[in-house]
């Protein structure tokens, strides 16, 4: 299996007073890097962008390594997508940066790349939409799979609007894996989140047996997530499902959960998000 990068020795600047532009390039630098030597991208794949102010996005450029970026070689554009600022043109896929910003006033930055196991689960069709590990559950709920939409044209951007405000990552089908957060570091992270759960379910496929959180787990975990240290999704926790509709059960959660939602289940080996 694949090793992951740490991160331990590098520093992600958050947005906030200390994010100007020059830490944010530095930092998209960096993030380039990992996804590089991870083994996240290859060649001139993937691309990264962090939004600067209400106007302004600052994005990689296209046709170059991300691992072997300079500060000087990232393009600002505006929220139409025009180049602002920079001598090189811009990723061919910023339409899909600029829809998640526009759909997410609480997303400041955009990851895409192509992890191999994660990509492999979209190369075969197959979401990852298994409540296998409770760390994945409570970050990023689950991670659902759109339809393949051609790379660099609006029709991409529209296979991933239904799913955008509702998850915080998303597999394109035979592309790749787009991640987003309030900043950089949580936008990566969630990256990794993805990667890591797909080889956990890859094995747990060649073992040839997998054993689903059930709809109690799942409802303490529903219980305790705002309280779970370095979780920054804002998307809704998932719940069980199953067939026919009308069987579902509906039961109100208590005010003590964070939601005030009600969770309708039925044990099953699916699982979908709380109304």
């Amino acid at each position: 299996m694949h090793c992951f990068c740490t991160i331990s020795k590098v520093t992600f600047v958050l947005l906030g007073e200390m994010a100007t532009e020059h830490h944010l390039r530095r930092e998209i630098i960096r993030c380039g890097a990992l996804l590089h030597t991870c083994g996240f991208i290859a060649a001139t794949d993937g691309n990264l962008s962090v939004r600067l102010d209400s106007e302004r996005v600052l994005v990689t450029p296209t046709g170059m390594s991300k691992g072997m970026m300079k500060t000087s070689d990232l393009v600002i554009v505006d929220m139409e997508g025009r180049k602002l600022k920079g001598r090189r043109e811009v990723t061919s896929e910023i339409g899909m940066h600029l829809l998640v910003y526009r759909m997410r006033p609480d997303v400041n930055a955009v990851v895409h790349a192509h992890p191999r196991t994660a990509t492999g689960f979209a190369a075969a069709g197959m979401a990852l939409n298994q409540p296998l590990v409770c760390e994945v559950v409570i970050g990023l709920g689950q991670i659902p799979l759109a339809p393949y939409g051609t790379p660099g044209t609006p029709e991409l951007a529209e296979t991933l609007k239904p799913l955008i405000p509702d998850f915080d990552a998303i597999l394109m089908a035979n592309h790749g894996v787009v991640t987003y957060g309030s900043d950089l570091q949580s936008a990566y992270m969630k990256m990794e989140t993805v990667e890591h759960f797909a080889q956990i379910t890859l094995v747990t496929q060649l073992l040839g047996k997998q054993q689903p959180l059930d709809c109690s787990h799942l409802e303490k975990l529903l219980a305790v997530r705002n309280r779970y240290g370095g979780v920054s999704s804002a998307a809704r926790m998932p719940a069980f499902f199953d067939q026919p509709e009308a069987d579902l059960v509906e039961e109100p959660v208590g005010e003590s959960k964070p939601f005030g939602h009600s969770i309708r289940h039925r044990p099953g080996t699916g699982f979908r998000r709380g109304n």
